[in-house]
């Protein structure tokens, strides 16, 4: 199992755009056959703030994931254009 968290910051302006941009990637993301677990979050105390919580059966399921055409279009080309800063915490299942 591949589990790890993806922290986006955004301006404000762009709370809208990118709200509907992780809805839509959220949606195509968990109909990906290795795709355990999808669940982008908004901070509670910061609304510019969104984590991602992803969970793949396995590192090929998360490379397909990342190749995919709607990772690409929406993250790639969409996300990661208007993000403000980005960090990824890989984790590991303790049970």
């Amino acid at each position: 199992m591949v589990s790890f968290i993806v922290r986006l910051k955004f301006a404000a302006e762009e709370r809208a755009d990118m709200a509907e941009t992780l809805r839509q990637l959220a949606e195509a993301s968990r109909q990906e056959p290795g795709c355990v677990s999808y669940i982008p979050h908004q901070v509670e105390d910061d609304p510019d703030t969104v984590v991602i919580y992803e969970q793949y059966k396995d590192q090929e399921s998360l490379a397909a994931h990342r190749a995919s055409a709607h990772f690409q279009k929406l993250a790639v080309g969409g996300l990661y254009q208007r993000m403000r800063e980005r960090a990824v915490e890989n984790l590991t299942a303790i049970f």
